[in-house]
């Protein structure tokens, strides 16, 4: 069954928005009672969490894997953390297909045990920001600027996981997108200290795309979000198929993409995620577009970011 995203979660405040109003306070009472209740414990290792407050399609797993990058290149030993969830293998995938240490848990803090007892120095948890048991050296928080807060409500009134009153427990943030002094104002608004930057995609295997008609499926938090990367890298983009983020497409569904795509001379493009998620179904007609991750003022954050480890 494909369960998209609300589309009031993105727009002014609707009837929907409202009705599931006295749900969305029982989820912030929840979450309230969470951060009183939980009992957080303090690991010998670094621990550096990339999370969010919106729900998915803000570029966590990427930043992951860049700051896991670079830290080894500065000598540190260093493991991602993923909490396992059996919907997101998709994920699971891409990280070890860009990163060789990774550790998969259905619990953080045994993942983190783990990771000590191995003798990482830095752990990078790839979500976990609402994860209140673990006392995190550094807090990192994702947004993208296509959607920002979206109706700026909780779930499932909205798609925020708990209050921004909630950034205060940040220190860095990362907007990918371009600069945006409104939203910046937002964010100082629940926290005058955190710092700010700015990231990008910057597509690697542009020429292989350029001049053809493309069909383009994406099953992402946002798939409009790949879609407009297309569109902004001057790709011929003839057909878009949208799917719910980590959609398992059966065979017949990518055979059918196939046979549209031939019928209609379309090359056929999808994100790196979905590729890694239908890797195992040996479909060489699917391509994916490969990006790189660049973040301005890389060598100032990089600095910020190791005054916390």
């Amino acid at each position: 069954m494909k369960i998209f995203k609300p589309k009031f979660w993105d727009s002014k405040i609707n009837f929907f928005a409202f009705i599931l109003f006295p749900v969305a306070l029982l989820t912030k009472t929840f979450n309230f009672l969470k951060k009183i209740f939980i009992k957080t414990q303090k690991f010998d290792i670094s621990v550096v969490c990339v999370g969010n407050i919106y729900i998915g399609g803000t570029g966590k797993t990427p930043l992951t894997i860049f700051l896991a990058k670079h830290f080894l290149k500065l000598g540190k030993k260093t493991v991602i953390i993923k909490k396992y969830y059996s919907s997101q293998i998709d994920e699971h995938n891409l990280i070890k297909a860009n990163y060789e240490y990774l550790i998969l848990n259905s619990n953080r803090s045994k993942a983190l045990k783990i990771a000590e007892e191995a003798g990482y120095n830095v752990a990078i948890l790839d979500d976990g920001f609402q994860d209140y048991s673990i006392k995190k050296n550094l807090n990192i928080l994702c947004f993208n600027q296509n959607q920002k807060i979206g109706n700026g409500l909780i779930l499932p009134s909205g798609p925020l996981r708990e209050g921004l009153g909630s950034i205060k427990d940040s220190q860095i943030i990362i907007i990918n997108g371009d600069k945006d002094d409104e939203f910046e104002k937002l964010i100082y608004k629940y926290n005058k200290d955190v710092l700010i930057y700015y990231s990008k995609y910057i597509p690697i295997n542009i020429e292989l795309l350029k001049n053809k008609k493309i069909l383009a499926f994406a099953g992402i938090g946002n798939p409009n979000n790949f879609f407009k990367a297309l569109s902004d890298f001057d790709l011929q983009v003839e057909k878009k198929i949208s799917y719910p983020d980590h959609y398992k497409l059966s065979n017949t569904e990518l055979n059918n993409i196939i046979l549209e795509a031939r019928k209609n001379n379309y090359h056929i493009v999808t994100t790196e995620k979905d590729y890694f998620r239908i890797k195992h179904q040996n479909f060489p007609e699917i391509n994916y577009l490969r990006v790189e991750l660049k973040i301005e003022k890389e060598k100032e954050l990089m600095n910020n970011i190791l005054r916390y480890l």
